[in-house]
């Protein structure tokens, strides 16, 4: 697990994709977290991700490193809003505390079940670290 949040954090901000009806859908995350052996990350309640992470709980996260790697993770999101959780999702990315606080219905935080990652490189064979 330690390897998968080193990475995103040395990649700064990665991608997360979803599933709208027939469609991928793509866009930048940045926030994450690593909390109770869990991968978290975070949204709004009111965007479109949310209703399709409902719809279709299976996400991947890709992102690259400063090295050239990239990595692909990937998971069933699962909503998990303990006022706990939001605030380590806030603290961790301090950005964040702008637009949410921990007890705001709408700052939504999941993490990843049966998650899945594997590091690629054009110079050596992937590596599966989760």
């Amino acid at each position: 697990m330690k390897d998968v949040i080193s990475f995103l954090n040395d990649a700064g901000f990665y991608f997360l994709a979803t599933v709208d009806g027939d469609q991928p859908r793509v866009r930048p995350f940045g926030a994450h977290v690593e909390y109770e052996g869990k991968i978290y990350f975070s949204t709004n309640s009111q965007k479109e991700i949310y209703k399709q992470i409902l719809s279709n709980p299976f996400v991947e996260i890709s992102g690259v490193d400063p090295a050239g790697r990239w990595i692909r993770l990937s998971g069933e999101a699962v909503v998990d809003n303990r006022t706990e959780i939001k605030e380590k999702m806030i603290e961790a990315n301090p950005a964040l505390s702008s637009r949410y606080n921990a007890n705001d219905a709408i700052f939504t935080v999941f993490y990843l079940k049966n998650p899945q990652a594997t590091l690629f490189s054009f110079t050596e064979e992937p590596k599966k670290i989760l």
